[in-house]
């Protein structure tokens, strides 16, 4: 068996592991007990001043998670900066791009390369236009982007909760459904870090909260894209006599998606899971030719130049008012202006 089809299949065992605490987990447990001590000694060198923490002249909010994996990080980012926007806030985003083989600092633009600034960032810079700054620290990226962008006020750093260096001034953790697993940290368990521990704000992606928090819904829109930006209604490609549909997906649930095109009426012909952040350096659409295919947001910024055909569906990410309006006042003790909450985000 290949490196290549070993890794999903370890993590796939391990996401098992994490749901409860059998066997694998505890023999893992010695493992996690050792994560634990050395993340706590780096967390403690942060507050004694060992290890400096830097800031930067606008405020940071951080989207992060404490569960390995993904958990809805970038829809967030993307509704908290249109958030900001129709605020009237000059917002701009920072992140690494994980999976970008570039390791310098650089700015998303629409004809940035995926392979050298990330899946998500170019996403995020698409569907917002916002300046979005990607390098392996995010202060240096931060640095940059307000270089750039001196009239900056916001910036939200997309992922980045255990990256201590870069000082925040607020910090947004989200939880999937499976919440915090089996409550042990990695590798015997999901966690990131011990939890609970002090946030500004908690947000739930999924259906059924595991604890308290605030809620997001999400949904897919009822239209898709084209790769020209043109839109197509989700009814059309119903209706009998047309292709059968493909549906494919490189996120770290696939099936999340799948469901929610059937949620639309959609009969789809086949199902392709693949790994989370696939480049598809290697796709060859021949084989789908006789299919409509349909992908997420995500996807289609690294399908578009190989598969031009495939019609990207956008994804309808709304957190509850309570958690804007919450949001909002935080900012308000820092940032004094008065920010106005949509009823909905979109990143079509």
């Amino acid at each position: 068996m290949s490196r290549a089809a070993q890794q999903p299949m370890l993590q796939r065992t391990l996401t098992r592991a994490w749901t409860r605490r059998g066997l694998l987990a505890w023999m893992l447990w010695p493992l996690a007990l050792l994560f634990g001590a050395l993340a706590a000694l780096r967390r403690q060198l942060y507050r004694v001043g060992w290890l400096k923490r830097r800031r930067v002249n606008a405020l940071v909010i951080v989207v992060g998670n404490v569960v390995a994996g993904g958990a809805g990080k970038t829809p967030l980012v993307i509704a908290l900066v249109r958030h900001l926007q129709v605020g009237g806030i000059h917002v701009g985003v920072v992140s690494r791009g994980y999976g970008r083989r570039a390791r310098d600092c650089r700015q998303v633009l629409a004809d940035s390369l995926i392979s050298d600034v990330g899946d998500e960032p170019a996403l995020i810079q698409r569907v917002t236009s916002a300046p979005v700054f990607v390098a392996a620290r995010r202060f240096d990226a931060a640095q940059a982007l307000l270089a750039r962008y001196p009239a900056t006020q916001v910036i939200v750093c997309d992922d980045g909760l255990q990256h201590l260096s870069l000082q925040r001034d607020l910090e947004i953790c989200v939880f999937d459904a499976r919440g915090t697993g089996n409550g042990f940290l990695l590798p015997a368990g999901p966690l990131r870090e011990p939890w609970p521990r002090a946030v500004d704000l908690v947000l739930h992606t999924g259906a059924q909260p595991a604890f308290a928090g605030f809620t997001a819904h999400r949904t897919l829109a009822r239209h898709a894209l084209r790769a020209n930006g043109s839109p197509i209604e989700l009814s059309t490609l119903a209706r009998p006599g047309g292709k059968p549909l493909l549906a494919l997906a490189a996120i770290a649930k696939p099936e999340d998606f799948f469901a929610m095109l059937r949620a639309q009426g959609l009969q789809l012909a086949r199902t392709l899971a693949l790994p989370d952040h696939h480049d598809f350096k290697s796709w060859s659409g021949r084989e789908y030719e006789d299919y409509t295919l349909l992908c997420t947001e995500k996807d289609a910024v690294k399908l578009w130049p190989v598969q031009p055909t495939a019609l990207a569906v956008p994804l309808i990410f709304t957190p509850e008012p309570a958690f804007m309006a919450k949001l909002d006042r935080l900012l308000a003790a820092r940032l004094h202006p008065t920010l106005s909450s949509p009823h909905g985000h979109t990143t079509s």
